[in-house]
């Protein structure tokens, strides 16, 4: 992975998302502005994660990741670890029925995404948040989500993905695989959409040709010109 943020490049970035912070509270002053959402999809082990705390820090918005999986288990009164197993997973309904009649606590995979959906669009309607995964960028209307897309080359994901789970190379380049099959047919048994598809995203970015805080810049940049139209549009209406 390239890192070549110099300096001056990281002090001008700095200028940058503080004055697309101020453009976004002003934006949001105004009643006929609507709520802005970033919904964040990625593969495994392109950062997203990373790339949202980023977005999150220089704009002061809350990021909800693993965060979403553990409101959702309140909301449901259930242990967060028990959702994490249907978590961007696909569960097939013979297992399902199985579960139903176990005397262990279980969660259906169809209990969950309904209480997901509603969480994901009950925080849209509040904006000013930034979500990682769960299908967001294809449940939330497009008109006030910036849909991001994180791709990355094979050994930089598999990489990160061994220093994020502390597991060996090997056992890194066989979970790759693994966790970004179960997240794709969750995606597309759920929303109906094929999330490496990149028509459905407003921007696609590779973290190995960029560094994290690239990534992040950029994505602000998208935001503060998709909030710009907005009220570009917006005004031209009340005209």
């Amino acid at each position: 992975m390239t890192h070549r943020h110099s300096a001056r490049a990281l002090a001008e970035s700095i200028v940058h998302a503080n004055s697309y912070r101020e453009s976004h509270l002003q934006a949001r002053t105004s009643p006929n502005t609507p709520a802005l959402t970033i919904a964040i999809s990625r593969q495994a082990g392109a950062g997203g994660t990373s790339i949202a705390t980023e977005i999150g820090t220089r704009l002061g918005w809350p990021v909800y990741d693993h965060a979403l999986v553990e409101r959702i288990a309140q909301e449901m009164h259930l242990r967060t670890k028990l959702l994490e197993s249907v978590d961007e997973r696909r569960t097939s309904w013979l297992v399902e029925c199985a579960e139903s009649f176990s005397q262990v606590a279980q969660v259906s995979e169809s209990a969950y995404v309904r209480h997901l959906i509603q969480t994901i669009l009950s925080l849209s309607v509040h904006g000013s948040c930034v979500i990682v995964g769960r299908g967001a960028a294809h449940i939330l209307p497009p008109v006030t989500t910036l849909r991001i897309g994180l791709v990355a080359n094979r050994e930089d994901r598999v990489n990160t993905l061994s220093r994020e789970l502390s597991i060996p190379h090997d056992e890194a380049n066989y979970r790759l695989d693994v966790i970004d099959r179960e997240r794709i047919a969750f995606v597309k048994d759920h929303f109906q959409r094929d999330p490496r598809d990149p028509q459905h995203f407003d921007l696609v970015l590779n973290s190995s040709c960029f560094s994290y805080a690239e990534c992040a810049e950029i994505i602000i940049g998208a935001l503060h010109h998709l909030e710009t139209r907005l009220q570009a549009g917006t005004s031209a209406l009340r005209g």
